[in-house]
């Protein structure tokens, strides 16, 4: 029994020291690496938010939606509503949370006249600008 276990204990050693001499020398040598996944070296996906409005001219305070879809932002974000007034971008007391299937759809009444520039913020994102005129 003890013969057994001490020639057990040998092999597992030899192969433990030949490995790591084998090991060694493929780092050292010109021997090239094994090959890396393609998904390895790639960055993550950046948050995007998109906005699309239902309308692009409605009487003061008409409901309209601005809806879209929210790239690689977790369900469950919230986004807000912004509105460009003179060179700032001024959060409007309208936002959500992003649905499961990774969309919004919110309500809007505008009660500025004019042209209206609005985004979407939220989850890291700006939307691109949307325009709706208010008459």
């Amino acid at each position: 029994m003890d013969r057994c276990r001490r020639v057990s204990a040998a092999v597992v050693t030899a192969v433990a020291v030949l490995a790591g001499a084998a090991g060694g020398a493929a780092a050292s040598s010109d021997v090239p690496a094994p090959p890396v996944s393609p998904s390895a070296g790639k960055h993550m996906a950046l948050p995007a938010l998109s906005a699309t409005a239902t309308a692009t001219s409605v009487l003061a305070w008409q409901e309209f939606r601005v809806h879209g879809p929210a790239r690689n932002i977790p369900a469950g974000t919230e986004v807000t509503l912004q509105q460009k007034r003179g060179s700032q971008w001024v959060s409007l007391p309208a936002s959500m949370s992003t649905n499961l299937d990774h969309t919004y759809s919110l309500r809007v009444l505008l009660g500025v006249k004019g042209e209206n520039a609005l985004r979407m913020v939220g989850g890291g994102a700006v939307s691109p600008v949307v325009r709706v005129t208010v008459r």
